[in-house]
Parts: structure tokens; sequence; C-alpha cells
């Protein structure tokens, strides 16, 4: 915490004494009232619900002049009453850096940006912060970029160990999909109102002997290679998305799957409807030979089926994938506040055992938002999922309770604490 701190002390002094442009500091701050009763997993019959408040407590300084930038962000992300009210320390080790990068523009269209940073692309599906988290998602990366004329290039590498060593490189954190390298190329380009966006990431897992005492034995390599669009037609706006996954899912199993998204969106007056479908490809849980499930690897993915979580966050890994059509209107219920309303139907894209539906029920999801002053929001949600047999049975053969909701309520209050300028000598 103390070095944290110092951090951010040496940082503001050095911006002071370069005759920066713009020193800024800000905060974001969210508790969060959680009521779970089926969410992210199935509730089994007679299990009780679960209740809790979680918080975001984020500060951000940001550094920049004409040629580098810098942006450092500390958190602590607890659930209240997780530590002792007279702990001496942080006993949930909450505390974190969130981000820490410099940036430098070489010319007006070059720039670089070192360090630990998120990656956020398109409609987030592949590359995404996930704020709904209190954590989010970052990447230790050193990004080249070039931007001209409504064209941008991100080119992006990444080489993550465990410790500094004097001997060996095996990389042991596999969880979330977490890699040891990482190559990835983000291309755009952006029209008065239309873009097209072209994407192509290379990741690299580490892969052990299966002996009593595992070894590193070499790295196995997922690609994922895809586009994104969108696309207006006067009050109709159409997007979408198609992306092949190829490689290696496990050290030994070959992978060939795919996800494409079609959505339209309309807008009626002050009232906003979208309609969509999405299918990502799953393994048939009986004839396959060949992994054909596809995985939103670092996608904010509490965006998309659903937000009760029970697809894709943290959860349905090489599984018989998902087809979901949905619906959603957004209607406006005063002049800072909207309700929105979404109802998905969900299907496995793949075979399932014994000859069992496809079918793996529906959820409605709604969401009032309001501002309630200046960087201070208000967001209220409940879902409800209507389950079957199938969905039980691709989620491990639970005995589901017969009701699966889930409701929260969230504040958000992100504050400029201090802004200041100096004219460059």
């Amino acid at each position: 915490m103390k070095k944290i701190l110092y951090t951010f002390g040496l940082c503001a002094g050095l911006a002071m004494q370069a005759k920066a442009q713009t020193v800024s500091m800000d905060a974001d701050i969210r508790p969060r009232f959680e009521y779970r009763h089926g969410y992210g997993a199935l509730l089994p019959e007679g299990a009780d619900p679960a209740a809790f408040v979680t918080q975001r407590s984020r500060l951000n300084v940001n550094y920049a002049d004409s040629k580098l930038k810098i942006h450092l962000s500390v958190q602590d992300v607890s659930t209240w009453g997780d530590t002792r009210q007279l702990a001496i320390n942080d006993e949930n080790n909450s505390f974190s850096l969130f981000q820490a990068w410099l940036g430098y523009a070489f010319s007006e269209n070059w720039s670089m940006k070192l360090g630990r940073q998120t990656l956020s692309y398109d409609d987030q599906r592949m590359l995404g912060e996930v704020d709904w988290t209190m954590q989010g998602r970052f990447h230790d990366a050193a990004m080249l970029t070039f931007s001209k004329s409504g064209f941008k290039t991100d080119l992006a590498f990444a080489f993550n160990q465990e410790s500094q060593r004097n001997e060996g490189s095996g990389y042991g954190i596999n969880g979330m999909f977490s890699y040891k390298v990482m190559q990835m190329l983000h291309a755009k380009k952006t029209w008065e109102k239309a873009s097209f966006s072209f994407l192509f990431m290379n990741n690299g897992f580490q892969k052990f002997t299966e002996d009593a005492t595992p070894l590193p034995d070499g790295v196995y390599y997922r690609q994922t290679t895809g586009a994104y669009f969108t696309f207006p037609l006067s009050a109709l706006t159409l997007t979408g998305s198609a992306y092949l996954q190829t490689g290696k899912s496990t050290p030994t199993a070959d992978l060939n799957a795919y996800q494409y998204m079609l959505e339209a969106r309309y807008r009626l007056g002050k009232v906003a409807l979208m309609a969509g479908f999405e299918s990502l490809s799953g393994s048939d849980q009986v004839s396959d030979s060949k992994e054909k499930s596809f995985f939103p690897l670092y996608g904010t993915n509490h965006k998309f089926n659903g937000y009760m979580d029970l697809f894709y966050v943290g959860n349905h890994a090489n599984n018989v994938g998902l087809n979901d059509g949905y619906f959603t209107a957004l209607v406006p219920t005063g002049k800072s506040s909207n309700l929105s309303a979404q109802v998905h139907f969900f299907s496995a894209n793949a075979e399932l055992r014994d000859g069992q539906s496809k079918y793996l029920g529906s959820e409605l999801d709604l969401i009032f938002s309001k501002t309630i002053a200046k960087n201070i929001k208000m967001n209220a949600g409940y879902s409800q999922f209507f389950d079957t047999g199938s969905m039980a049975a691709i989620k491990g053969g639970v005995q589901a309770a017969k009701t699966q909701n889930w409701g929260w309520v969230q504040l958000i209050v992100t504050p400029t604490l201090f802004k200041h300028s100096w004219e460059e000598k």
C-alpha cells in the first residue's frame, strides 16, 4: 500500500516539474447488493439462496503531455464484512494494482503502450474490460498502434511468467484461460457512422508432462480470427460478427469452432428495440472426435446470453455450445431514467446424449437505470431463468429448484477529484 501511494506521489511530482499538460485524479466507488437464487449455476432443490454486498473502491491517476501518457489505477474489491473490524492489515488480500501503463507517441500516427492495461474492442465479445465484475480484467502487454484517417491498428504482445527465476520458464497459472504468450492484431476502419474491424489473436498455454510431478513440456496454441461490423440504415442499425477458433483446446485435442451473431436495432421515437441471434458452436456429447466448442476467451461475457451468467462466464467451456435468440426493448421512464426488458431463448448448438431436447430454457432480464446527480448513477435488476431438464443435464445433472432468479441494486459514483493543466515551455 505504501509503495503504491509513493508511486502516485512521485508521478504527480514529476508531472509538475516537467510542466505536464494535464494531471488528473478520479475515483470509482460502486457498492452492489445481490440476491442469488440461481445466478451463475442452477440452484439445487432445497438449497438456500445467497445474499451479500460487494464493493469496488478504485482510484485512477492520469498524466499526459504532447508525447507521454501515464495511467495508474489501484483498487480494493471487498465483500462487506469479510475483514475483521479491528484488523491491522488487509486480511482478504483485496487491494491490488488494476492498471499501470505508459504510452508514448512517436509521431502523429504511431504510438506505443507498455504495462498493465485493458484490451477492449468492438462490442467486447472477444476482448473487454469486464467492468461488471468488480475487479475487471487486465493484460500485461506491449502495444504498438498506428492511426490515420479513420483507420486504426493495434498490435499487442505478451509474455507471462509467475516469478523472476534463474532457471526454467514453466508457467503454471492456467485458470480462466491465463496464457503464457499472446499476440494480437486488431484493425478497424471507421466511416461517418459505419465501421468494420478484423481481429486475430494467438494464445499460447503451457503444456505439462503427465508424470506424478508434472514438468513444463512446451506450449500449445489457440487462434481466434474474425470480424465485426456496424452499419446504419436510417433508424435501423445492423451489427454482426463472425469468428473462427483453431489450434488446440487442450494439449492433445484439435479445435475447430465458430461463432456468429447478427443483430438489428430500431429506434421508434424514444423507444429502442433490438432483436438478434447468436450461435456459438459446441461438441456433440456422443460422437465428436474433435473439439468444436467455441469460447469467447477474454470478452465481457456478462453482456451476452442473459445477465444470470449461466453461459460463458467462468462456465460452459468445452460444452455443447449455444444458440441464443433474443429481443430487447429500452423505454425511457423519465428525463434521467430508463427501463430495459430483454428475453432470451436458449438451445444447445450440438447434440445431447440420450436424444435429449436441445432446448435449454429462457430468461427474462429487467434493468432500471437512473442518473441521480452528476457522477452518480443507480442501477437495479431482476432476472428469472426458466430451465429445462436438458439444461439441468448439461450443468451436471443437478435437481434444480423450481425458481431460478437473481436480483441486485448497484450505486456507481465516479467523481473527478483533481484536474490541473500546465502550459508546456
